[in-house]
């Protein structure tokens, strides 16, 4: 029983994996479920035995890699003791896994904004929960004094994850030549100073 739950998840695994290079290289709409089949070397049946089709492939996929992301970075910025350095950690986290991983980020990015079902969904809690993870670095740098009180979490996560979001689509769709490592040490740290207190210490 055992090996026969190992080889189903050996088989889903594979075809998710074959779903984000062969949605990453064809786009979502144009890409088939029988050439993620192919590409995943099953059958074109298996994958309903899986996913319910295509959007549900892509949606269960979003689902699966934003939970392992959460907690990666969840577990990178634990090591860090400073609200700045956790801010910049992010940036600099963000960026590396997009360069890390380009077939992946341009399904997570590019894809899944043309996808119908993900845009009316209400429930994306996997991508809040990404993005509230700047905000409750915030909240609690401004508790310790060391971020200015003043500037709203809420916001903050936005523009920060904005910025992000903006800088990696450019990079895919831009031919992906510049390294995002020099971009993102750069951003974090203007991004983050501006979030300092004025006067520079604590309050």
């Amino acid at each position: 029983m055992q090996a026969r739950d190992s080889r189903s998840n050996d088989k889903r695994g594979r075809i998710l994996d074959a779903a984000i290079r062969v949605f990453a290289e064809r786009g979502f709409h144009s890409a088939t479920v029988a050439e993620i089949a192919r590409a995943a070397g099953v059958a074109d049946g298996t994958i309903y035995l899986y996913f319910k089709g295509k959007d549900d492939l892509l949606l269960r996929l979003f689902d699966e890699k934003m939970t392992g992301l959460v907690a990666e970075v969840k577990a990178a910025l634990a090591q860090e003791r400073s609200a700045a350095e956790k801010l910049k950690r992010f940036i600099q986290l963000h960026l590396a896994l997009v360069e890390r991983n380009p077939d992946l980020a341009a399904v997570l990015i590019v894809e899944l904004r043309q996808s119908a079902q993900f845009l009316k969904a209400a429930d994306r809690q996997k991508l809040a929960a990404y993005v509230d993870l700047i905000a409750e670095v915030v909240r609690a740098g401004q508790e310790s004094g060391e971020l200015d009180r003043n500037i709203s979490p809420a916001t903050v996560k936005r523009a920060i994850f904005g910025a992000l979001d903006e800088l990696a689509l450019g990079w895919l769709l831009g031919g992906r030549r510049a390294a995002l490592k020099k971009t993102a040490a750069e951003v974090a740290e203007w991004l983050v100073r501006g979030l300092l207190p004025a006067d520079g210490g604590r309050s």
